[in-house]
């Protein structure tokens, strides 16, 4: 199954943010700042909504969390490093086109970065630790974005055409912090490759959105009326922005219930009666994308949509969700020994998606057929 889909504005309130405080320039470039997940930042009469990611692997402290607690402020920006190697002995992760299209999607304006400092990790011979970017190309970069004057989308796409530089000085300096602290780090082959790829996608993102080329995947549309249930894999989604632009991303299952298609993210607790609300805000993230959705369509076929965010847990008993009453989901989560503070925290999520269009529903991942129930009340 792969469905198509549009996106003419983003309108969301979001609730649940973290308070941000706020900085200057010079906490910026003294790198002050390197452990702060997100800020407010007061620079030449603008002020910036800051989140940085500590990785350009998303699976990593939250990094779409992080983005979501600056959806208050109008400049948003997003702080992510093209690479991150902790040594020979640790992990490599290169930044992802997808990354950048979502950030595009969300009007984030995306900053790469480049570590320049690091400590060498006293458990292992060869791996770093306390990386810190180099904050004055960081400044030099955010002077740039000042006096831009086009969408988050062409800023992104220019930051991704001109990724060779970044790239550079990537290899420069972890060579530089190889030598001063007699670590090993992984080869400098691939990062090249890496270059390649992501011109390749900001190439064919261009093709795509000028109409003179078709995306090079295998698109087996299915002639037929999708089943009733499709759920436990992912789904590509195509989504088509009023730039013109052609965003491919996934949804983790989607199921048809009552002439109405579901676009169901999932996130999960094993052992805690709900995941982190690191994990919730970032499944919130993608609710902001698909409850803004103005079309949807399968085979072709017009159909209506509606977004869930699904908690589940291994710990929790039975299910609620945000369009019960109060009383009800209260007594649920009574039920289920829910502190006054984990209460609060919930009904604050659920309410997230009340305000905003989208369902959010808790319940055991032991008794999958719950979800099959809550889609039929709502």
């Amino acid at each position: 199954m792969e469905i198509i889909a549009k996106l003419e504005n983003l309108k969301f309130t979001p609730t649940l943010l973290s308070k941000l405080k706020e900085f200057n320039i010079d906490d910026f470039i003294s790198g002050k700042l390197a452990r702060t997940a997100n800020y407010v930042l007061n620079y030449k009469n603008n002020s910036f909504g800051i989140s940085q990611w500590v990785s350009p692997k998303r699976t990593r402290s939250y990094p779409y969390a992080r983005v979501y607690n600056t959806m208050s402020k109008q400049f948003r920006v997003t702080i992510i490093p093209f690479i991150k190697d902790e040594g020979f002995d640790g992990d490599r992760d290169f930044i992802q086109w997808d990354t950048v299209s979502l950030m595009s999607l969300l009007n984030v304006y995306v900053l790469l970065g480049y570590y320049h400092e690091a400590k060498k990790n006293p458990k292992y011979k060869n791996k770093i630790t306390n990386q810190i970017l180099d904050y004055q190309y960081l400044k030099d970069q955010l002077d740039k974005l000042i006096n831009y004057k086009s969408s988050a989308l062409h800023w992104n796409l220019s930051q991704l055409d001109n990724s060779s530089e970044v790239a550079q000085k990537c290899k420069n300096n972890y060579q530089t912090i190889s030598k001063r602290l007699g670590v090993r780090m992984h080869s400098v082959e691939g990062v090249d490759k890496r270059i390649e790829i992501l011109k390749k996608g900001v190439k064919e993102f261009k093709e795509i959105s000028r109409g003179l080329a078709i995306k090079a995947q295998n698109r087996e549309f299915q002639t037929t009326q999708p089943k009733e249930k499709v759920t436990g894999e992912k789904v590509k989604i195509i989504i088509k922005n009023y730039l013109g632009g052609v965003y491919y991303l996934t949804v983790d299952e989607v199921q048809i219930k009552n002439d109405r298609l579901f676009l169901v993210e999932k996130k999960h607790s094993r052992n805690s009666l709900f995941p982190s609300i690191g994990d919730i805000k970032e499944g919130i993230v993608r609710m902001m994308l698909f409850a803004n959705l103005s079309e949807t369509k399968i085979v072709n076929k017009v159909v209506n949509h509606f977004s869930a965010l699904g908690l589940t847990s291994e710990k929790f008993k039975g299910f609620c969700h945000n369009s019960m009453s109060e009383q009800e989901i209260k007594t649920s989560l009574v039920k289920n020994n829910f502190s006054p503070q984990r209460q609060e925290t919930i009904l604050s999520v659920f309410n997230e998606g009340k305000l905003n269009n989208f369902l959010v529903f808790l319940m055991d991942s032991n008794s999958p057929n719950y979800q099959d129930e809550i889609l039929n009340l709502v």
